[in-house]
């Protein structure tokens, strides 16, 4: 006999018995707002990782687990009167209503808007709404509600990206890469001065402007450094490999041996 799927509800009450006083989990019983933290950054990325790959089926593994992180908040509201997943939910349905006027007409979800819109619009009136919105938060600085929290790189872009809604922004690709060769000049300046704090900073300037450059370029620099590290790290698995088929290790080897295991390696998996 077949058994029926599971629905939400059965998951909303999975995670009420996981945080049962009396009969719950000891380790989910422990946790808060704060101490889950973690493991949601690590699920996402897991996520991300599932979707680099293309791997579906676990795609569709760490989605679970990325609501679970949801619903788990969700249950730590409840508990502490706060909000649940139903407020949760409709916050986001009234959040997406709003923000999409050009395809829920008169706020309704089922409101069908004749007149279509190209993306320029559209983004203009997305801003357009996200300012209003900060405005209602009291948060009127342009910067004022991106998360520090945010990894360095996609913060980075993001903070320029708003910087350019205002023109503070080069016109286009060669600006970037003269400030680029310009951050690093003063870097070798530092590196010269041997100054921590001045390379530091400079270090900084450079990386960031690395950041402004891709996004010049129409590329996520989270994106494409993490493709390269994967690149590197393919190819630094080649090498030992190969040094360990002549009997040797990396660590062995002159570094005339392995500047050619690398150009090896680059030659045998390509651009890949």
């Amino acid at each position: 006999m077949s058994t029926a799927p599971y629905s939400i509800a059965d998951l909303l009450r999975v995670m009420q018995r996981l945080r049962d006083p009396q009969s719950g989990c000891p380790w989910d019983l422990q946790q808060d707002f704060k101490s889950i933290v973690p493991s949601t950054l690590e699920e996402c990325y897991e996520l991300a990782q599932a979707i680099e790959n293309e791997d579906y089926e676990h795609v569709a593994e760490e989605l679970g687990d990325v609501l679970f992180q949801v619903v788990f908040y969700s249950q730590l509201g409840k508990e502490q009167n706060l909000f649940s997943l139903d407020s949760v939910v409709n916050t986001l349905v009234e959040k997406l209503i709003r923000r999409h006027p050009h395809v829920f007409a008169a706020g309704q979800i089922e409101g069908q808007v004749t007149n279509h819109r190209s993306i320029d619009d559209v983004r203009g009136t997305w801003e357009a709404i996200k300012q209003s919105e900060r405005a209602e938060k009291g948060q009127f600085g342009l910067l004022a509600d991106i998360p520090v929290a945010l990894p360095a790189l996609p913060r980075a872009q993001k903070v320029q990206k708003r910087a350019a809604q205002v023109n503070f922004d080069w016109e286009a690709v060669p600006g970037v890469l003269d400030k680029l060769q310009e951050e690093i000049a003063e870097l070798r300046a530092a590196l010269h001065s041997q100054s921590a704090d001045e390379i530091r900073n400079e270090m900084g300037d450079v990386l960031f402007t690395v950041a402004n450059l891709a996004r010049h370029l129409d590329l996520d620099a989270e994106d494409t450094l993490r493709q390269s590290t994967a690149k590197f790290e393919r190819r630094f698995q080649y090498m030992e490999m190969a040094a360990k088929a002549e009997g040797t290790t990396l660590s062995m080897m002159s570094e005339i041996q392995r500047e050619h295991l690398w150009r090896r390696a680059k030659e045998s998996l390509g651009n890949t």
